[in-house]
């Protein structure tokens, strides 16, 4: 009995598996059902906006450069300090150029010598004159000749003392003292004590010895590419975007278009500035690099898709929407203000309405054989 019970249980067996992978293998030829996502409207507000990339710059930034040549002696000064018109900046220590120095000092042993010699004749036609010896008119010249020599001889002092320190004794000028010339916020100090000067004339720019500028006066400064600058114009409003603070936006105005376009990489720039409006409490530091989204249009509260949920036929819009589950059927649509990624929609659908994402993104998974 035995042994008619094993080969019919081997024989069942082996049929039941070839069942199974018949089964399995029919499952797998057969199409998986789609199965689509869906998508609703939203209400949003749409901008339509240029991008200029940039920085914040002062409206105004100094330099202040020294009118003598020397070392730089005592800096007083550091960057991030408030200075006021007319504070001292730095002390240069002049060091005489050899030939001005010879010279001066030349002028002013001529001048000396011109002087004593008028002073002698003038004490000589002083006698002349108590002894009425000579005219008034004659007398009169020698004594202006006389003091012509002597302001001769003070201008070669006040020139020997400018060219070994930098200040006349007379007038009280200092040459070589720097102060600043504007109220704001020191940027930078690019030189050091002990530093090389050069003064700024009209051959040579000068050694800058500050930056300094209004830090509550500030701009967005930026470029825009030739594509885009034809449909902004100066007033329109800006958002503006600082790198090193996140997400913290702040409020700006187009005041300025460039009327001249400049080539870079390959395309047409033109650089825009925007007035910047500053929030209380935030520090904003000079050439944080930022953005600024130039508003072209905005449209508030407005029922909106993404742009993927549109398709086209002969050029018109349409959408696909769920009449019942997994069913759809084509709606034509009237689109409004686009961002790019979302589109308002003006006419067609409303907010109550379930839209076909696309065709075979998500699929069902076949059922799983079950072993007998």
């Amino acid at each position: 009995m035995l042994k008619r019970v094993v080969p019919f249980a081997i024989t069942l067996g082996v049929i039941a598996a070839f069942s199974w992978t018949l089964l399995f293998l029919y499952q797998k030829s057969q199409a998986k059902p789609l199965v689509f996502r869906t998508a609703k409207p939203r209400v949003m507000d749409i901008v339509k906006k240029a991008v200029a990339p940039g920085a914040i710059v002062p409206r105004k930034e100094v330099t202040i450069k020294s009118r003598v040549s020397g070392v730089l002696e005592k800096l007083e000064v550091e960057p991030g300090q408030a200075v006021k018109n007319g504070q001292r900046i730095a002390k240069i220590r002049i060091i005489p150029d050899v030939v001005s120095l010879n010279n001066a000092e030349a002028r002013l042993a001529a001048a000396q010598i011109s002087n004593d010699n008028a002073l002698l004749e003038a004490t000589r036609y002083d006698k002349l004159k108590s002894q009425g010896l000579v005219g008034e008119t004659e007398y009169n010249q020698v004594k202006l000749n006389a003091e012509l020599k002597r302001q001769e001889l003070e201008a070669a002092e006040a020139n020997l003392q400018l060219v070994k320190v930098g200040a006349s004794k007379k007038s009280g000028a200092i040459s070589n003292v720097v102060y600043s010339t504007v109220d704001g916020t020191v940027l930078d100090v690019p030189v050091k004590e002990g530093a090389s000067i050069i003064e700024a004339n009209n051959f040579n720019e000068g050694t800058t010895i500050a930056s300094i500028a209004d830090m509550n006066d500030l701009l967005f400064s930026g470029t825009v590419d030739e594509s885009e600058v034809g449909k902004i114009r100066e007033g329109m409003p800006v958002a503006i975007t600082v790198g090193a603070l996140g997400e913290q936006r702040f409020k700006g105005t187009l005041e300025y278009i460039a009327p001249k376009g400049v080539a870079k990489d390959g395309t047409i720039q033109f650089e825009v500035r925007a007035r910047l409006e500053l929030l209380p409490g935030v520090l904003l530091r000079a050439n944080y690099s930022a953005n600024a989204d130039i508003i072209l249009e905005k449209h508030d509260h407005v029922l909106a898709i993404s742009e993927n949920l549109v398709k086209y036929e002969n050029d018109k819009p349409f959408v696909e929407v769920e009449k019942a589950p997994q069913v759809f059927e084509k709606r034509p649509v009237t689109l409004g203000l686009s961002d790019s990624i979302d589109v308002e929609v003006v006419t067609g659908i409303d907010a109550n309405a379930t839209l076909k994402v696309q065709d075979g993104t998500d699929v069902a998974p076949p059922p799983s054989p079950k072993s007998k």
